[in-house]
């Protein structure tokens, strides 16, 4: 079966190897005559980036880039990428990247013509509404990464710089018009970034999964979800060049990011601020964080990932997957704790304060509280 095929789902995908020598024909579909391509520092001297832009300037679109973008992106590189896009007389943006190219990248689409300050765009209740929908500029979405998902997300995450809190700021109009899923781009991934990625993709489905809103479709996305990272996260990351693996981890990506419209929790309230803190890897704290939320939620999810273990192909319903968790983490030489990443105890109550605000509380089947939070950074630190 070819690993190739355009879907509408859930927003037009250009999927398969080699098509990145489509973004000239994405561009035109969606009205971009003089895109600004948006990256991070690792990326932006990478052949995969120079190849982009190569094509860019062949099909008469230029080769703009911003590249400033931390790996935490924030405020200040909004504003200096806000700054390149106005002053080139850019329409159009192509995040380009993991998480924090294409967060950045879709937040200064979305803020060009805006006039309040981002923050008043959190995700909290109608605050995206406050935003002018005609404003917002069109966005390409090429990921590099097999993770984050933010190619198909409706958000981003942006943390602050005097607060060093992560925010949620979004809009059904960040979702990218055009996203182009090509498993080449991933091929040069180092072995940790493709694990710590990859385990992001199955946090996101994990959580998904548990979550205790009603989303049906959402779960079924889920399973799959978990399904292709178990089957294909070690084979992409023996081989970097098997692009059968890379893509379906692409595919195993949006689907998380698809899915966790469902809802989010512990794992991803914790690590949010570790992040922001700490400025840790993304993807590898979630793995991190993982079991002992597993083990803080199982008599709300017990019964569920009984049923999920048999299509999963893991013995011992529930019990086996916990086990699962553990050993599937230290096959990619993830550390058990977050100490090992240079987390330390001493911001323990700054962490469970941001860890409370965070909007991936509510998802948790198990209410979460200061002091359960607390058990669970001190379980993983």
């Amino acid at each position: 079966m070819e690993l190739k095929n355009n879907w509408s789902y859930p927003t037009a995908m250009r999927f398969g190897a080699g098509r990145i020598s489509e973004i000239g024909e994405a561009c035109a579909a969606v009205g971009i005559k003089k895109p600004l391509l948006v990256t991070d520092k690792g990326l932006a001297t990478m052949d995969i980036t120079k190849n982009t832009l190569d094509l860019l300037e062949a099909a008469g679109l230029g080769r703009a880039m911003f590249s400033e973008v931390d790996a935490n992106p924030t405020e200040i590189n909004l504003a200096a990428g806000l700054q390149v896009y106005r002053d080139g007389g850019h329409d159009g943006v192509i995040a380009f990247g993991g998480g924090s190219g294409l967060d950045l990248g879709k937040m200064i689409a979305f803020m060009a013509g805006q006039t309040r300050p981002v923050w008043d765009y959190e995700d909290v209740g109608d605050w995206w509404t406050r935003a002018d929908a005609d404003a917002i500029a069109p966005i390409i979405a090429v990921p590099t990464t097999a993770g984050t998902g933010s190619e198909v997300g409706r958000a981003s995450v942006l943390t602050n710089s005097e607060t060093h809190v992560k925010k949620i700021i979004f809009h059904p109009k960040v979702l990218p018009t055009v996203v182009i899923c090509d498993p080449e781009l991933t091929v040069g991934m180092p072995k940790h970034i493709t694990a710590g990625t990859g385990l992001d993709a199955f946090a996101h489905c994990v959580e998904a999964f548990s979550s205790p809103f009603y989303h049906p479709m959402s779960q079924g996305i889920a399973l799959e979800g978990m399904r292709l990272v178990i089957d294909y996260l070690p084979r992409a990351y023996a081989d970097g060049t098997d692009i059968e693996a890379r893509a379906q981890m692409m595919s195993a990506a949006a689907m998380g990011a698809t899915a966790f419209q469902k809802g989010l929790g512990a794992i991803h309230a914790m690590s949010h601020p570790i992040g922001a803190v700490f400025n840790t890897h993304h993807g590898t704290t979630n793995a991190v964080c993982m079991p002992a939320v597993l083990d803080l939620n199982e008599s709300m999810i017990r019964e569920r990932f009984d049923r999920a273990a048999g299509y999963l192909r893991i013995d011992g319903g529930y019990d086996g997957f916990r086990s699962f968790v553990q050993e599937f983490n230290d096959s990619f030489a993830i550390p058990r704790k977050l100490s090992e990443m240079g987390v330390t105890a001493d911001r323990m109550d700054d962490l469970v304060a941001m860890a409370l605000e965070d909007p991936s509380c509510g998802g948790n089947p198990v209410k979460l509280t200061a002091d359960n939070l607390r058990k669970l950074f001190e379980a993983t630190i």
